[in-house]
């Protein structure tokens, strides 16, 4: 249960921290995808049918600053949490190098059907976005994430 609950403040923790980075501060692509981090870890946690509704409402979140593609961020998301939430029952283990390959993998798929969803015109060629910004924008939120996690589960560690 403590866990769980500590696994919860750290999405949270997550969720305010995009927007404040994105959207507050104003860093837009400067800031890692933490509202993705946030979706790909609490999924794992809950059904598909749970976490499409957490994927659709994060996705309404960050639809909310998008104006080209509305409703992009939506389906991406949605779908990405689905199919995440499948992973506890494929994947057991819970060590640095899975989180690492699940954020980044999770966070590129993100990128990917966001840019199919929204096409050439938002996100530009297919080459510079998919194979260039993603790999490196689903590492740079890959370690962010998997830092937090690693502070988080320190931080139980000394409480216990």
């Amino acid at each position: 249960m403590r866990r769980l609950v500590g696994l919860w403040t750290v999405v949270g923790f997550l969720v305010f921290l995009h927007f404040l980075l994105h959207v507050g501060l104003g860093l837009e692509r400067g800031a890692p995808d933490l509202l993705t981090v946030a979706l790909l870890l609490a999924v794992r946690e809950v059904g598909p049918g749970t976490a499409a509704g957490i994927g659709f409402s994060f996705g309404l979140m960050e639809d909310a600053f998008s104006v080209l593609a509305f409703g992009g961020n939506a389906l991406a998301m949605t779908l990405i949490a689905v199919l995440g939430s499948f992973t506890r029952d494929l994947f057991v283990g819970e060590t640095v190098r899975f989180y690492i390959l699940y954020l980044v993998f999770g966070k590129w798929a993100r990128d990917a059907l966001f840019w199919v969803v929204a096409g050439e015109g938002v996100q530009g060629p297919a080459v510079r976005s998919l194979l260039v910004q993603a790999p490196v924008a689903a590492l740079y939120a890959a370690l962010v994430g998997t830092g937090l996690l690693v502070l988080n589960q320190r931080i139980r560690e000394r409480e216990a």
